[in-house]
């Protein structure tokens, strides 16, 4: 099975991953949990916004993620999936094929409002993609991007987290000129 949480920042992305590693251990299954090598919060944990962590080992590319799964492992838990190259798609449906459980996260939308990197298509792959919104901090409604009000760069990977971006509905941001 192959499942992806997908949503904007702040959107509890990670701390489903959490709760799908607590179910997994148990039921007895064998987890191993993976992050993009972002260097974000903690190099070797999956930490949510709320500081919460599990362990987790990090990986620059599918083939550092491939090499790293064990045969053994039942659970694949991958955070931060948009930032990997195309490999993990067919990685990751392959795992699925093989009767493991993957459960992927990652960020939908660019800060631009565009479909963000893999994300689309390891969603559609999936049997189950789970869309998470996270709370505008403008207006209060759901919001829709993931707002660069700091950005430094126009680079696509501009890692940051709430120094650096803020959730916010489509209206609150295309007001400011997102």
């Amino acid at each position: 099975m192959l499942k992806v949480y997908w949503g904007s920042m702040f959107a509890q992305k990670s701390m489903a991953l959490f709760r799908e590693v607590l179910r997994a251990t148990a039921a007895r299954k064998k987890v191993q949990c993976f992050k993009f090598d972002d260097g974000r919060y903690s190099r070797s944990e999956i930490v949510t916004h709320d500081g919460l962590s599990v362990k987790a080992k990090p990986v620059s590319s599918t083939a550092a993620l491939l090499a790293a799964v064990s045969p053994d492992t039942d659970v694949i838990i991958i955070d931060e999936a948009q930032f990997f190259d195309e490999g993990l798609i067919q990685a990751a449906n392959d795992w699925a094929d093989q009767g493991k459980t993957v459960i992927a996260a990652g960020l939908d939308l660019d800060r631009y409002g565009r479909p963000f990197g893999i994300m689309p298509a390891l969603a559609a792959t999936a049997e189950e993609a789970v869309k998470l919104r996270a709370i505008c901090v403008c207006c209060g409604d759901e919001a829709w991007i993931s707002f660069g009000r700091a950005t430094t760069t126009s680079e696509l990977k501009e890692i940051g987290g709430s120094e650096k971006y803020e959730a916010r509905c489509r209206k609150c941001a295309r007001a400011e000129g997102g």
